[in-house]
């Protein structure tokens, strides 16, 4: 009798609420996946048909064949690449630095630092905006990557140090005593150890870059277009293409998704690694 109250009671203060907010969270992208293989028929009926009768893939066909969204999958892949690549290249040595050396003003900036996350981004868009058109970067590559990077860079240098601290620095020592250079000793020692924090700075990077918009927005355009800018396309001032966005935001949601499923293990163990010494 007191198993089953103890049930009953978990039941109802722990399993049903944990339910609801899963079902709250996951119910728009099965919303929105439903939606996108709806023939176009049943986009507009009424009452609401929440379950397609007769599924179709046109609006993927009609996404991929008809419309510049591919290319722009493909610019936001090459963007958030870049993005992990410029943002680790940069927060790596800074986390080291920051880690292992004293200097007068390493307070100040890991405090600045955190501080730069507390302010919302479109702040630097202006200015970030005016830098960038007077370097000629508007519309590329490399200024969408480190408009992106703006703003990731300070959160992986205070996520990687935490990780840097975690490694004692008596295995430095030991490595330059035995002939290894500065360069040698955290290629060949540090760095494999905080693999698991490499990985979670990466996939956050990667991910930051690839779901964002307005830093797309301002300052890419139909050469370097993003597909959360592309998205934007399919809403008219009367209309709104229904079919297109669902399908384009499904195809957003599923890289993403997948590899968070593949590296999963690795996430989790790089966001609790980093948290044993500060």
């Amino acid at each position: 009798m007191i198993e089953r109250r103890s049930y009953t009671r978990r039941l109802i203060e722990v399993e049903i609420p944990i339910l609801l907010i899963v079902i709250f969270a996951i119910a728009p992208y099965v919303w929105m996946i439903l939606t996108s293989i709806k023939p176009q028929a049943e986009l507009a009926v009424f009452p609401v048909q929440y379950l397609p009768k007769n599924a179709t893939l046109d609006h993927y066909r009609d996404l991929i064949a008809r419309t510049s969204f591919a290319g722009s999958l493909f610019n936001s892949l090459v963007i958030a690449t870049g993005a992990v690549v410029l943002g680790l290249g940069v927060a790596v040595p800074a986390a080291y630095a920051f880690s292992r050396f004293r200097f007068r003003a390493r307070t100040g900036l890991m405090t600045g630092f955190l501080v730069i996350n507390m302010f919302p981004i479109v702040l630097l868009i202006i200015p970030l905006f005016l830098m960038m058109r007077n370097l000629g970067l508007i519309d590329t590559y490399l200024g969408v990557i480190i408009g992106h990077s703006t703003f990731s860079i300070p959160f992986a240098i205070w996520m990687l140090t935490s990780y840097f601290n975690a490694i004692p620095k008596d295995l430095d020592e030991a490595a330059m005593i035995d002939g290894a250079s500065r360069m040698e000793t955290i290629r060949l020692v540090v760095l494999p150890l905080i693999l698991p924090g490499l990985i979670t700075a990466g996939i956050y990077i990667f991910i930051t870059s690839w779901n964002e918009y307005l830093f797309a927005m301002m300052l890419s355009g139909q050469a370097v277009r993003t597909v959360t800018v592309a998205l934007q396309l399919f809403i008219g001032e009367f209309t709104v293409q229904w079919g297109l966005l669902t399908a384009g935001g499904t195809l957003i949601a599923l890289p993403v998704t997948l590899l968070f499923l593949v590296v999963q293990k690795r996430l989790v163990g790089g966001l609790t690694a980093g948290a044993v010494k500060s």
